[in-house]
């Protein structure tokens, strides 16, 4: 456990190590993870890679830089940085590679999902 303050004690975070199987991060996508995460002051922290309802085809992706794993997280570490999926969005996400490019149009961190069987036109959604 450790210490917050005087009079509380804050219970370890109880989360699950991935690995490739679930999500494979590109040495593309880890540099620029690894610099975004030094930028903001937090060079242990993670990418929070979810998927939300939305969009045209009814999916999307949101991220986020995070500390680290919440409760029931899956922690999958890769290239010296760290991705983190809730159990929910690991079902939809589960063989994909995560990818980073500096494209002027569609730039950016890019999910490739092989369970996908429909994506909208703006590449933003995708359906299962």
């Amino acid at each position: 456990m450790q210490k917050i303050d005087n009079n509380s004690v804050e219970a370890p975070v109880n989360y699950k190590i991935g690995n490739e199987r679930l999500i494979r991060v590109t040495e593309n996508a880890a540099h620029k993870l690894e610099s975004l995460l030094e930028q903001k002051g937090t060079p242990n922290g993670a990418l929070r890679l979810a998927v939300v309802g939305g969009g045209c085809s009814g999916l999307q992706y949101v991220m986020d830089l995070v500390d680290g794993p919440k409760e029931r997280d899956i922690l999958v570490p890769a290239s010296n940085v760290r991705l983190v999926v809730d159990p929910k969005s690991a079902l939809f996400v589960s063989g994909s590679v995560l990818d980073y490019s500096e494209d002027l149009q569609k730039g950016g961190f890019k999910v490739t999902n092989p369970n996908a069987v429909a994506h909208c036109s703006c590449g933003e959604s995708f359906a299962v």
